[in-house]
């Protein structure tokens, strides 16, 4: 699979450098700079992109300027692409309006494009928009890419004696690294602080989300990143950990 990332800042660059170093062997992975200096209202993109881009099939949008995703439909037909995936981890960066314009364009071009928001709720056949919507797609590329990057998926395995985590093999990582950062940091952890660890390496890695609250989820896009990740791993161990129930009106034993 041939992929052109477009990139403004350390936002995509880290994106970039997570695919690279744990992409399939048999990807072909490049980016394009595009540029930070944009009017409000852009009459000409021709103005603002080069004559030619490397031929892609599947285009990754990680700019940190909306006039970018303006962009975008010129930059498919320059690169040939035939995917688009163009997450809203920030909706400075892509408000859900110009998100919604964004996947018209493309389909009228016969190109299929996903909005993920946040990009860690990316599967091979669907993602969210919001607290309860979830998008349903068909495109090979793009499911493709998400069966290695995307939703994160775990495998824990646990010590029963001393109920601690001995490995964690990251079965798909976030687009960003977090995953493989959060996997790392949980071994040897004991499962009742494991749920807890997870959330603060999430926030230690840094997740790049937003931190203003979201109206379609009237929380933090980094909050719900956060919680993602912390579910793959509570899901993971939940039969090891020990639970204490009150029962009100009676003494503790």
């Amino acid at each position: 699979m041939h992929i052109l990332a477009i990139v403004t800042g350390d936002y995509g660059n880290r994106h970039v450098s997570n695919i690279r170093s744990r992409k399939p062997e048999d990807w072909e992975l490049q980016s394009y700079q595009a540029p930070v200096q944009l009017p409000l209202i852009i009459d000409y993109p021709e103005d603002y992109l080069p004559t030619d881009l490397p031929q892609a099939e599947l285009v990754l949008s990680f700019a940190e300027h909306k006039g970018v995703a303006e962009l975008l439909p010129d930059i498919v037909r320059l690169c040939g692409g035939q995917a688009v995936i163009a997450p809203v981890d920030n909706e400075a960066w892509l408000p859900r309006g110009l998100a919604r314009q964004l996947r018209g364009w493309l389909d009228a071009m016969g190109v299929v494009c996903v909005t993920p928001k946040p990009l860690c709720t990316l599967t091979e056949s669907r993602y969210r928009i919001s607290r309860r919507d979830w998008v349903e797609f068909e495109d090979p590329l793009i499911s493709e890419f998400a069966r290695h990057f995307g939703k994160p998926e775990m495998d824990i395995q646990v010590d029963a004696e001393t109920r601690e985590i001995v490995s964690v093999e990251v079965r798909r990582d976030a687009v960003c690294g977090c995953a493989s950062y959060v996997a790392e940091g949980l071994r040897g952890v004991h499962v009742d602080e494991a749920e807890k660890q997870a959330g603060l390496l999430h926030h230690h890695y840094p997740c790049l989300a937003s931190m203003g609250i979201d109206s379609d989820y009237g929380d933090t896009l980094m909050h719900i990143s956060g919680n993602i990740i912390k579910d793959v791993v509570a899901s993971q161990i939940k039969e090891y950990r020990h639970f204490t129930y009150i029962e009100p009106g009676k003494r503790a034993e």
